[in-house]
């Protein structure tokens, strides 16, 4: 699994440890080894202008996935990459850690498990989960929960 990561948001981040549970969820969802996922951290000024410029959003968000056209996603352990043994490419995550900490302190935890969540939550839109709709929030919901309690319990052994 290729994962970029850069951080030019300014914030000190532990990257290994987005990068840690970035991995985790792709393997558990049984993503291709061979796939790529770019991880990019920015200001909050940068991520106001990408939320409004791709999202028609005001302001900055949390968190933007980025797809890459879904027919390259490949999303089976037993699939094979594209073709030519290529890899598929998922997309982008951009992440506002400041936008992260403001969250992580009205929810009560660290800046980097608002960060962790985030990832996941990224993850999970780049394999074509939203949660637009109830019933897909719960799913979504639901899912991001279960990858954070198992890369937690995995990361505690």
């Amino acid at each position: 699994m290729s994962i970029e990561i850069a951080n030019e948001s300014g914030a000190e981040v532990d990257t290994d440890a987005v990068l840690a549970v970035a991995r985790h969820a792709l393997d558990e969802m049984g993503v291709n080894p061979l796939a790529e996922l770019s991880v990019l951290l920015v200001d909050v000024d940068y991520m106001t202008e990408l939320n409004h410029r791709w999202m028609g959003g005001d302001g900055p968000t949390d968190v933007l996935a980025f797809p890459m056209d879904e027919g390259s996603v490949d999303h089976g352990p037993g699939e094979t990459a594209a073709a030519g043994g290529e890899p598929a490419l998922l997309g982008d995550i951009v992440l506002c850690p400041e936008v992260a900490a403001k969250q992580a302190a009205t929810a009560g935890h660290s800046t980097a498990d608002e960060l962790h969540l985030l990832t996941v939550h990224g993850v999970l839109h780049l394999l074509g989960y939203d949660h637009a709709e109830p019933e897909e929030e719960r799913e979504m919901f639901g899912l991001q929960a279960r990858l954070l309690a198992s890369w937690r319990s995995a990361r505690s052994r």
